[in-house]
């Protein structure tokens, strides 16, 4: 056997593997002797049937099952002997079986790319000393109210107005024909200024009393966000069944009691401040890892296989599907095809490689490792977060090993990172007013 090996890239090889014709020759022998002990051909005993007979019922199944054989056989014969540490899957086209020559194919292989050590001692990092305000706590029980509030009807006669709440029944008619995405619909509740059917659906409905019809069209555009009605000329007909208002709870103990396990107002207030400042934590992290990356963006130049882009990617989009599914959506209801997210994605996907790669050089470069007691503290971790016994949580990634081995590499990582950090200049800064973020 022959293998030259083409380098197309730093991380892309092209192994030229040559198998002489003499084992293609013994490879056929050897199955047609198998095949001659079990196949049945009727005027022929078993064992008894002639290679020709066989080979004009079965030699395109041979010659497949030969190839197989030949190319696994061989293939891994050539990357030991040319010592090439591939990732993934190889990409190979097998030619056609011919048994009078040499048979001649080219795997594609893909390589972890090789990168020059990682300086992490002395970068320079700065860290925005988040604060949590009161205006953002009272944001936030702003929005508990909303969400506990309650819709009555107006107590006083008048047409609709801007940001009221409308109980309507409504239909779309396109071509004078009953749409079936907007089915005839009884004591549907719209909030004015939401733009479920667009602005100027909102903007007909005002200035309507209650027992008011009207019928009005509405030309969509193509670039409409809504698919159900973009591209479409939609005749509706709304019947105006009552106006009401949003009714906001006080926020007094009884409140706090119905938001959860809080005894007081005093015991929400905490809880939210808290939830608050971990989320300042978290964007805090980010930015920071975001100069560390950012730093090494410049330092560290290296190719990145394109078959860790794809695996990256096929990550981003199954999470992206399951989190959908859990609202019971899927991409095509909402006209999404996955082309366009890899296409979205793809950016995202080759960051997110470059710096497991990093981490990863960072983790063999300093040998790093997970002791059994970091381990046993991050089952914990994820027991509290999930509300499971630690013990069901272990049990498991004890019975998927390769599970497991993604979630000691994650810890690995974070402990690159936090190498990065302790050994870093870090210095603390205020935030910057949000005066332009704001305007």
């Amino acid at each position: 056997m022959q293998v030259n090996v083409e380098d197309v890239n730093t991380v892309k090889k092209i192994l030229h593997i040559e198998v002489p014709k003499e084992d293609i020759i013994k490879e056929l022998d050897n199955a047609y002797t198998e095949l001659n002990k079990t196949a049945k051909v009727k005027g022929f005993r078993a064992g008894k049937i002639p290679r020709k007979v066989l080979e004009r019922i079965y030699k395109k199944d041979i010659n497949a099952d030969v190839t197989s054989k030949l190319i696994q056989s061989s293939f891994f014969e050539a990357i030991k002997e040319s010592d090439v540490k591939f990732i993934g899957e190889p990409n190979i086209n097998p030619p056609e079986l011919n048994e009078d020559e040499d048979y001649k194919y080219k795997a594609e292989v893909e390589l972890k790319p090789e990168i020059t050590e990682v300086e992490y001692k002395s970068l320079s990092l700065k860290k925005t000393m988040y604060k949590v305000t009161d205006g953002e706590k009272d944001a936030q029980v702003e929005m508990l109210r909303r969400n506990l509030s309650t819709q009555e009807p107006i107590k006083e006669k008048r047409p609709v107005q801007e940001e009221d709440y409308v109980l309507i029944n409504y239909e779309g008619f396109i071509d004078d024909k009953t749409y079936d995405k907007l089915a005839f619909t009884e004591n549907h509740v719209l909030k004015l200024g939401a733009r479920k059917f667009s602005e100027e659906f909102d903007q007909q409905i005002i200035g309507m009393n209650i027992e008011d019809d009207k019928e009005f069209e509405i030309s969509y555009t193509d670039e409409e966000p809504n698919q159900d009605l973009a591209g479409k000329k939609i005749k509706f007909k709304v019947h105006l069944n009552d106006i009401r208002e949003m009714i906001l709870p006080e926020v007094d103990d009884e409140f706090a009691k119905k938001l959860g396990p809080f005894a007081s107002v005093d015991a929400l207030m905490d809880e939210i401040n808290k939830n608050l400042t971990q989320g300042y934590e978290k964007r805090g992290e980010q930015e920071i890892n975001e100069q560390i990356f950012g730093h090494y963006a410049e330092k560290l130049e290296f190719e990145i296989p394109d078959i860790m882009i794809k695996y990256e990617l096929d990550n981003i989009i199954a999470e992206a599907e399951q989190t959908y599914a859990q609202s019971n959506l899927s991409f095509e209801q909402l006209g999404i095809t996955r082309e366009s997210l890899e296409e979205q994605y793809k950016d995202l996907a080759i960051n997110q490689v470059r710096r497991h790669l990093i981490l990863d050089k960072l983790v063999s470069q300093e040998k790093l490792e997970i002791e059994d007691e970091e381990l046993n503290k991050a089952y914990q971790d994820m027991a509290d977060s999930f509300q499971q016994p630690v013990e069901t949580i272990k049990a498991f990634y004890s019975s998927n090993q390769d599970k497991l081995e993604y979630f000691k590499q994650a810890l690995l990582e974070k402990k690159a990172l936090k190498l990065i950090i302790d050994n870093a200049d870090v210095e603390e800064v205020e935030p910057e007013l949000e005066e332009k973020e704001t305007e």
